[in-house]
């Protein structure tokens, strides 16, 4: 068992400038007195990613007595030598829906995560186990993401400057084949050298209060089937990581980005890349909420029909095999004519506001992170310690997460608690967190509780005076992100659509 971490409820917000060194593997462009290499930087381009990180870590006042020497150890706290940490990036993709080019705004950007790596480092004392590892989008191509974030550049330069093995995985145990975003086959991966933990959470599940809808329940693929075994009366399993639940500490390192189904996608909804098979995670249930289910907002005849024939598709097309390949462009071109481009705002697959059941598995997924034993059973205490370092330096607004515009925000945030972080993010995004069920739904002094405090009671401190202070529902000004399309008008703090 792990030692509780004190004052969850307070997070750092570091605010500097809006860019990135684009030289792995992303010296910082001053020698630290804890930088743990010797040796010159000189010639580096600036590295202000690097220096935020330790700004955000510098603000939570960690290590306190020691910092500005050589033996300052901000992650001590929560990271001992010869213990195993899984740093967990936000991997996604490696394009973005409508744009080849990621923008830096897609994925947790390289410098930021050789900064986590550095200090993570300095708390083991060279000794124990890092881990870099995520499972992506089902069609995320993992070495072209290697590449952008630079991980072999970092990987080496550990290799030959402390002869210290950082490990990279791709969690994935397959990645789908996809033709204008239709799965037309699925390619074997090596998955998780560790295997997977089926863990179960019974009536510890958030959805444990709307068993009587989980026959609706639709997860990341067209066989419904698979998700409702795993899914129904007070049987809530998913399939997790073992390489994450073997760790002592996890290092959630997302981007703060928008999302379409839970309103953002920060710490909380990160946890999604723990898992070994996506089609265990509910993503919406099949209707309209009069029916129980948050597909579609309201049952016009337009919605009625493109329902029946999405049900039919889904029934008819994985049995077309190798035809799969030669008719997929012209479903999918046929059905944006008719029923509308999702990726210009048109409202499907539970991407809205009303989404009644992402954020139940989302906050299934962090009571795993935090209560799972290596075995999957589940603990009273926490059974790893968890640490936060939010990439927002460019984030992401519009339509996130897959396909979002950036947004220079220059800020980098810092955390022991997911519940806590993620808040603040929603409060500096502009969001009002009274309308992000995956937040307002997390209730106090329950059984593998996430979080000890209200979402009043979060307290930021800051280099910058606008956020140096208690995150409140009224706080002003925001970076005012643009929310995604079906979360637009009700998400934005004043908003006054649903009251």
């Amino acid at each position: 068992m792990v030692e509780r971490i004190t004052d969850e409820n307070v997070v750092s917000i570091h605010v500097g400038p809006a860019s990135y060194s684009t030289q792995a593997p992303y010296h910082p462009t001053d020698v630290f007195p804890e930088y743990p290499f010797s040796g010159s930087v000189d010639g580096c381009e600036p590295n202000h990613a690097y220096r935020a990180v330790r700004g955000a870590l510098e603000l939570l006042g960690l290590d306190r007595e020691k910092a500005g020497t050589a033996d300052w150890n901000p992650l001590g706290s929560v990271l001992q030598p010869g213990q195993t940490v899984v740093l967990k990036p936000n991997f996604v993709r490696d394009f973005r829906e409508s744009n080849p080019d990621h923008g830096n705004c897609l994925i947790t950007h390289g410098a930021v995560i050789r900064a986590a790596v550095d200090y993570a480092y300095i708390a083991l004392q060279g000794k124990g186990r890092l881990i870099i590892a995520d499972a992506p989008q089902n069609d995320a191509d993992f070495e072209a993401i290697r590449g952008i974030a630079g991980l072999d550049e970092i990987r080496n330069f550990y290799q030959r400057e402390a002869g210290f093995e950082i490990e990279v995985y791709d969690l994935r145990p397959e990645r789908a084949r996809k033709i204008d975003g239709v799965i037309v086959g699925h390619v074997p991966l090596p998955g998780d050298p560790a295997g997977y933990v089926k863990v179960d959470l019974g009536r510890h599940s958030a959805f444990t209060e709307i068993n009587h809808l989980c026959h609706l329940l639709y997860g990341a693929e067209y066989d419904t089937r698979e998700l409702r075994r795993h899914h129904h009366d007070d049987v809530h399993e998913y399939l997790i990581s073992k390489t994450v639940l073997d760790a002592d500490c996890v290092i959630s390192l997302p981007k703060l980005k928008t999302h379409k189904k839970v309103g953002l996608t920060v710490n909380m909804k990160n946890l999604v890349g723990i898992n070994g098979n996506k089609n265990w995670l509910p993503h919406h249930r099949e209707g309209t909420p009069a029916q129980g289910g948050d597909q579609f907002p309201d049952d016009r005849l337009k919605h009625r029909v493109e329902r029946a024939v999405v049900a039919c598709f889904k029934r008819v097309f994985p049995k077309l095999g190798p035809l799969r390949a030669f008719v997929a462009r012209p479903i999918k071109a046929a059905g944006k004519s008719v029923f509308g481009d999702t990726n210009n705002g048109a409202i499907r697959s539970g991407n809205w506001h009303g989404n009644d059941t992402t954020w139940r598995m989302v906050i299934d997924l962090n009571r795993i992170l935090l209560y799972a034993k290596s075995d999957g059973t589940l603990s009273d205490r926490r059974a790893r310690n968890f640490f936060s370092i939010v990439d927002g330096i460019i984030g992401g607004e519009g339509n996130g997460p897959l396909d979002p515009t950036p947004k220079p925000s220059g800020i980098v945030l810092a955390g022991t608690n997911p519940v806590a972080v993620d808040t603040a993010c929603a409060r500096v995004m502009g969001f009002d967190c009274r309308r992000l069920p995956l937040l307002c739904h997390v209730v106090q002094g329950e059984r593998l509780s996430l979080a000890g405090f209200g979402l009043d009671d979060v307290i930021a401190h800051s280099n910058a005076e606008r956020f140096d202070r208690a995150l409140t529902s009224t706080m002003t000004p925001t970076l005012a992100f643009e929310p995604h399309a079906g979360w637009k008008g009700y998400l934005d703090i004043g908003s006054r659509t649903g009251d």
